[in-house]
């Protein structure tokens, strides 16, 4: 398992709720919804489905129902469904925890770089979700840590990916804002530094995704189309540093190292992504002093040049529009400034 603790789904998404549209036929009998999509939906719980539909996740004919909601014939039923691993237990964990927003129904984290999101195989422990969980507790002594964690969450980033991340705290909410993600209404900045001096001052990467077809732990851009899906990434060159480029990145969709494997497809890997190859020289001619200059800025960021740094979406509850950013972490601002201040000398040589 990578880094980043990818889910079971074959080809993975950060947006933790897919849509599944299903239409009954003219013999379907007066059947009770949640038994139905028990039937129809694999790996469904009973519980997981009573959530989603006390949660307005399950609507028929475009309409939110209760769970003992008869369904007949040619009804169309919509659910999202939570892709997010179940079967590991949350356990409560104190850490500290940058909270840039919270109220009754949303709280947004500011995830430093090295944190998973959710346990999964080889993070059983120190994720965001096993914080969330204890800080939650703390809040409210009986709430169900089991529950919770899961259907707060909607979206995640990579492990050693900083920035910006947004929590349901109560199920309507979470519904709310997956609704959201899935219909391409949040707002999703990214500030990354690649390898390259970009030839377009602005362009739009359209290529799906999916995971690389001999090793399945890495993912890989197919802009044919002919495996993963859908995925759109927008750029922009905010600096030029003539062997990097500072971009930022609008995200237009969401699947799993989206912005990584885009920025590989056209050329300009990510400065410092050990998974695809940006931990070393890629751009420029080796010789000592600037392979030193080079080791000196992966050190200060031993990780991929990626940052969240703004999110927006409508709040679930009052509708009212909620922009949020957050300030490049040290690391990445240290490596930015070195390559400043290295072409500032080089121009004046």
């Amino acid at each position: 398992m990578t880094e980043e603790n990818i889910p079971v789904d074959e080809e993975s998404s950060d947006e933790l709720f897919e849509k599944k549209v299903i239409r009954t036929d003219k013999g379907q009998e007066p059947y009770r919804i949640d038994k139905f999509l028990m039937n129809r939906i694999e790996n469904a719980t009973r519980n997981k489905i009573q959530h989603a539909i006390e949660a307005g996740l399950v609507t028929v004919n475009g309409k939110p129902v209760k769970s003992n909601h008869k369904i007949k014939a040619f009804d169309e039923i919509i659910v999202y469904t939570d892709q997010s691993p179940e079967s590991l237990d949350v356990v409560p964990e104190e850490m500290p925890l940058e909270f840039v927003y919270e109220d009754d129904d949303v709280m947004v984290i500011n995830k430093p770089a090295g944190m998973v999101v959710h346990p999964g195989s080889g993070n059983y422990s120190g994720t965001l979700l096993n914080g969330i969980s204890w800080y939650l507790q703390q809040q409210n002594p009986n709430i169900d840590e089991k529950v919770l964690p899961r259907f707060g969450l909607v979206h995640r980033i990579d492990k050693n990916t900083s920035g910006l991340l947004v929590m349901g705290k109560n199920s309507q909410a979470a519904a709310h804002l997956a609704k959201q993600f899935f219909h391409h209404t949040v707002q999703r900045k990214y500030l990354a530094l690649a390898w390259g001096d970009m030839e377009q001052d602005e362009g739009t990467i359209v290529a799906h995704v999916g995971r690389n077809q001999r090793f399945r732990k890495l993912f890989e851009a197919y802009p044919d189309g002919e495996h993963g899906k859908e995925a759109i990434t927008h750029y922009k060159v905010l600096e030029r540093f003539n062997y990097v480029t500072l971009v930022e990145c609008v995200l237009e969709t969401g699947r799993t190292h989206q912005i990584r494997v885009h920025m590989k497809l056209i050329g300009h890997t990510l400065f410092g992504d050990t998974t695809y190859g940006g931990d070393r020289i890629l751009k420029g001619t080796i010789f000592t002093k600037y392979k030193q200059f080079v080791d000196n800025c992966l050190e200060l960021c031993p990780r991929q040049a990626l940052h969240a740094r703004t999110l927006g979406f409508a709040h679930p509850r009052t509708g009212e529009n909620l922009f949020f950013e957050s300030l490049v972490p040290n690391d990445m601002e240290q490596v930015i400034e070195k390559w400043r201040k290295y072409v500032s000398t080089k121009m004046k040589e």
